[in-house]
């Protein structure tokens, strides 16, 4: 029996007969891959038609031709677990606290200037800061992932959370919008992306059947920093004032980032990479990645909105500041049970499986938000958003793990996030513009809601794969 060549079941066509397949994979760069060939040489093939059997290993196809024969093509061997590899997923999750977790605080900020540094300047102008941030978390994953798959991995981490640091302690010098925009948008926006976007694509290295979980656990940390740091920095500032607030929090980072840069390293052998940092081979190869690439871009147009706004939103309804900031705090904690809930079941029921009603659960929650005019009913959208939206952070990511090469982890992971940077950049910002324009917050939910929506919409319509499902 002749051994069939293994391609993605995308590239299989429906026929009885045997077809030359238009799959460009290569797996054969991978050391310990290991290929088994299943079926009986024996068998009658007449009136057999061409299937293709998904294991349950979502890491592993097995096509079937009209010739009887299979082909496994399983990924290299991974720990799933041992105390190293739970030692990444603390250094993981302590690198989201630090990077994610530190700029979801951002509603803090963004009320915050409103009312005192940068009130002259609108919150359209004001917002900008936040979407620098969060851009350049996802931006420089093109970077950082090409530069996994080629092996480097600790001295730019190193250096982008040195970076992150500097920049916070440099903020609390600044007076200035285009200080602000400098320091805390651009400067920090790129220390936490370089530090996040590595700590999301080295749990392929080291985790294949609870890859979920892990990925859980790891964007649990950005829950836990994104509801300390808005409470802290809010308690500390009538206290010791902005500059010192931001001090504290430098130094808090320090402490915080030098766990990740003692603990990550990579497993796998360095790939031999050519050709360009975005390549459309991969989305050439892989068209439902390239649907779920340009997906990205809507969701994180509307994903931040309400993080970003809600705090504001409270005070226009006359909900106590002392009260209103919490609202950012209580969406993270909530976002921290819906990671874990994401990370356990996404390993047994497939990702786009779960989070595809969680993300119409989100857009629905965005269409309700700006008509909650209570405390009661304020802290009822934030614990709902947070759990729903902290499923879909968790689990957006990996079927960039599941749609291709293992050894190509870094770029899928490097151009989906890069892609989606383009809507987070624009979307708070334009949510900004149309609260100045309308003079509330309910054509910005629509907008936002609607972005959101998107997202839930094109997976679905495409059908994705059953690496997926």
């Amino acid at each position: 029996m002749t051994p069939t060549r293994s391609c993605s079941p995308l590239d299989q066509g429906p026929s009885s007969e045997t077809k030359p397949t238009n799959c460009d994979h290569n797996f054969s760069g991978v050391d310990d891959e290991k290929k088994m060939n299943v079926g009986d040489s024996n068998g009658s093939t007449d009136d057999v038609q061409s299937v293709v059997v998904q294991t349950r290993d979502r890491d592993s196809l097995v096509s079937t031709s009209a010739a009887g024969a299979a082909t496994l093509v399983s990924q290299p061997d991974v720990p799933d677990g041992g105390l190293r590899a739970w030692l990444i997923v603390l250094g993981t999750s302590f690198s989201t606290l630090s990077s994610f977790g530190y700029i979801n605080s951002w509603g803090v900020f963004q009320s915050y200037y409103e009312e005192t540094l940068l009130k002259d300047h609108s919150p359209s102008d004001i917002a900008w800061i936040g979407s620098i941030q969060i851009c350049l978390v996802f931006l420089p994953a093109l970077i950082s992932g090409r530069l996994l798959d080629l092996g480097i991995f600790k001295i730019p981490f190193v250096a982008a959370s040195v970076l992150l640091v500097v920049s916070t302690f440099l903020v609390a010098e600044c007076t200035q919008y285009w200080q602000f925009v400098l320091c805390q948008g651009l400067a920090t926006g790129i220390g936490v992306g370089m530090v996040f976007a590595p700590s999301l694509s080295i749990i392929g290295h080291w985790f294949r059947r609870k890859r979920g979980i892990a990925i859980g656990l790891t964007t649990f940390g950005s829950s836990v920093g994104g509801t300390f740091f808005p409470i802290a920095a809010r308690k500390l500032i009538p206290v010791v004032g902005f500059p010192w607030t931001m001090r504290i929090l430098g130094f808090i980072l320090l402490v915080t980032l030098s766990v990740p840069c003692l603990t990550l390293a990579r497993r796998l052998p360095p790939k031999k990479v050519s050709g360009r940092l975005f390549s459309f081979r991969i989305f050439r190869d892989s068209p439902p990645f390239a649907v779920y690439t340009g997906a990205t871009v809507c969701l994180f147009l509307g994903l931040f909105t309400i993080l970003t706004y809600i705090d504001i939103s409270a005070i226009t309804h006359e909900v106590s500041p002392e009260y209103s900031f919490y609202l950012v705090a209580i969406a993270n904690a909530s976002s921290a049970i819906g990671r874990i809930v994401a990370g356990l079941t996404a390993d047994k029921i497939g990702a786009i499986n779960f989070i595809a009603p969680t993300t119409l659960l989100t857009g629905i929650i965005t269409f309700a938000w700006p008509f909650a005019t209570s405390g009661r009913s304020l802290t009822a959208i934030a614990v709902l958003y947070g759990f729903t939206s902290g499923t879909v952070v968790s689990g957006f990511i990996i079927p960039a793990f599941l749609l291709g090469d293992i050894s190509e982890i870094g770029q899928r992971t490097g151009m989906i996030m890069t892609v989606g940077a383009i809507g987070g950049l624009f979307g708070t910002p334009i949510g900004g513009a149309i609260n100045k324009r309308s003079g509330g917050f309910e054509q910005v939910g629509y907008f936002a809601g609607q972005s959101t929506l998107f997202f839930w919409l094109f997976p679905d319509a495409t059908l994705l794969s059953p690496v997926l499902y």
